[in-house]
């Protein structure tokens, strides 16, 4: 770490999740802890889960269990490394699996996709080409990773999203290995700040709420699958966090992740004061059961994003109005071939009869880039983030597509009513003919299509959309990632990716000014499903720029709820106004976070 940080220095960094929390900061147990002295430990933890380590010579791993001049391993010694290697991964990945099975909706996605991610044949594959070169086993599975973590890097865009998770199996596996405990959540003796330079999915996908009041990490984006996981499960967070470092394990500190800020060491009287009048406002509002409306009596269609059928029931027990966002990838993600016209249908049917009388949006597959398709024939692209994925899966597959949606149409009919003619959406619909095209095959299977508005090119011409459909929804994060140029994952570029950005805001409005105004004489809904409408001052914003609906995790539908109970259209309205005056995603919410009070 670096020179420890005095008393009342204040540390900047990217709120995602709004909230106030004090206590001790407690550090992500870093690999290297785990066995400093160890050779292949030194290269493990510096390339599984820490950024201050994150460039780890992969040649100097392997050199600890073996060097260029040693004579080769016999078929023997190569193939007991391999089983061992092979065992470790296979424990931690039934482990994810374990996780997952407990988990829902983005914490339930992530852990299964490193699960499958443990298992990659060609990981292993690697690991045993190290063998073969005299490397001890752990070195071996160092060496490896450090291999795909530098393709990952070269190729950039979602594939580098993917270090931080490979990087962190790797760590696990070498635990395993040595019969230590995994790395990763430290044990909490009483609530505390978890501080991380970038915390794994699979470790934030199991955190307790009840005992980590606040997420610091060093690194990660606003969109990073940690504030995703945080938002789902209500744990103010912050990203970004340039210094970090600098903050010892146990030191006391005050976390505003509203404002973007971490003081060290603050004074504890005022300090404990503040946290707890944020925790007693946080809690009242968690007892909000809707239904959702602003002050005026204006009524908001606040619907749940969910992953699955456990998701779907869960929302459905609580106050939202329907699902706007149904993912349904995770049905395939973790299959080596294509789910049945049944299994799928069971699914479906199950996700649609938690809400039979309300409004279920159903994305198709957004596979691609970091979630391939084992069975789609999906290859490694140089930019897959500008690759293969959503609606383009058809360029590979088309009846992939056509069979979920024969699907869906049979679940549809299935559970009747109100479901008997689905709402479906794509995902990446970047061109007329692409959104022409899904539209008249949902039809003809009776089903209600619409479209994601994540590619640039919709927006600045939905115009020429609106005919074709019958719905729109903004996703966000991958909206503004476009539009900036900045990869979502960057920690380096948190603050260009930050849904708050004006541009995107304006963007965001001309879509909602177009739907309203249809060519054909229709007012088309137009929602916000990504995670910008997780955040309360940011929902009444987009509310004032006139979407229509809001699709949040569950856990966020009480907080934005209750803001919005707080405010009237004509004050949304107002908000907006500021936000699009704004030159800078921080200007813009600070302003409208004065203004809301």
């Amino acid at each position: 770490m670096t020179q420890q940080s005095k008393a009342g220095a204040v540390i900047r960094g990217t709120g995602v999740v709004a909230g106030l929390a004090h206590g001790p900061a407690r550090w992500v147990v870093r690999p290297e802890a785990l066995d400093p002295a160890a050779g292949s430990a030194g290269g493990a933890s510096a390339g599984a889960g820490t950024a201050e380590g994150g460039s780890s010579d992969a040649g100097s791993a392997a050199e600890a269990g073996g060097s260029a001049g040693a004579p080769a391993p016999d078929e023997r010694e190569v193939e007991r490394g391999r089983e061992r290697f092979a065992a470790a991964a296979a424990t931690v990945a039934r482990r994810l699996d374990q996780r997952a099975a407990l988990a829902t909706g983005v914490s339930a996605e992530v852990l299964t996709a490193n699960a499958v991610l443990a298992r990659d044949r060609g990981w292993a594959k690697e690991v045993t080409k190290e063998l073969k070169k005299g490397a001890a086993v752990e070195a071996a599975a160092v060496a490896a990773t450090e291999s795909f973590a530098a393709k990952f890097a070269k190729i950039g865009g979602r594939q580098a999203e993917r270090i931080t998770d490979l990087r962190d199996l790797c760590a696990r596996v070498v635990a395993e290995l040595r019969g230590l405990p995994e790395p990763g959540i430290p044990a909490f003796d009483e609530p505390g700040i978890l501080l991380a330079d970038d915390l794994a999915p699979a470790d934030t996908a199991g955190l307790d709420p009840a005992l980590v009041l606040a997420i610091v990490c060093e690194h990660g984006g606003p969109t990073s699958h940690t504030a995703i996981i945080a938002r789902q499960l209500g744990i103010p967070c912050m990203v970004a966090a340039d210094g970090l470092s600098a903050v010892a394990d146990g030191t006391r500190v005050l976390v505003d992740a509203a404002a973007g800020t971490v003081t060290v060491e603050p004074e504890e009287g005022p300090a404990a004061a503040a946290a707890e009048a944020d925790r007693r406002h946080r809690a009242a509002a968690a007892t909000w059961t809707g239904p959702a409306a602003l002050a005026d009596g204006h009524a908001v269609s606040l619907l749940a994003n969910v992953q699955d059928g456990d998701g779907a029931e869960a929302a459905g027990a609580g106050p939202a109005a329907g699902i706007g966002l149904f993912r349904t990838e995770l049905a395939f993600l973790d299959r080596a071939d294509e789910p049945t016209h049944a299994e799928q249908v069971a699914l479906y049917a199950r996700v649609l009869g938690a809400f039979p009388d309300s409004r279920v949006v159903t994305r198709t597959l957004d596979a691609g880039s970091d979630k391939p398709l084992a069975f789609a024939g999906m290859t490694e692209e140089d930019n897959p983030a500008l690759g293969v994925r959503g609606i383009r899966v058809d360029l590979l597959d088309r009846g992939l597509l056509d069979r979920q949606l024969d699907a869906l149409a049979a679940a549809g009919r299935q559970v009747g009513g109100a479901q008997s003619s689905p709402w479906v959406m794509a995902p990446m619909v970047a061109t007329v003919d692409e959104a022409r095209d899904f539209a008249d095959r949902c039809r003809s299977r009776g089903l209600t299509p619409g479209i994601m508005v994540e590619v640039p090119s919709v927006a600045v011409a939905v115009d020429r959309f609106l005919p074709h459909v019958d719905f729109l929804s903004v996703g966000t994060n991958d909206l503004t990632q476009y539009v900036m140029a900045a990869d979502r994952m960057s920690p380096d570029l948190a603050a260009l990716t930050d849904p708050w950005q004006p541009a995107v805001l304006r963007l965001i409005r001309t879509v909602a000014d177009a739907a309203r105004r249809a060519p054909d004489g229709r007012s088309i809904p137009a929602g916000v499903c990504g995670e910008a409408a997780a955040d309360p001052d940011l929902a009444c914003v987009l509310l004032g720029l006139g979407v229509t609906s809001l699709s949040v995790a569950t856990a966020a539908l009480p907080h934005v709820g209750a803001a919005l109970a707080g405010v009237t259209l004509e004050q949304c309205r107002e908000f907006a106004r500021i936000a699009l005056d704004s030159d800078t995603a921080r200007d813009a919410r600070d302003a409208v976070r004065a203004a809301r009070g």
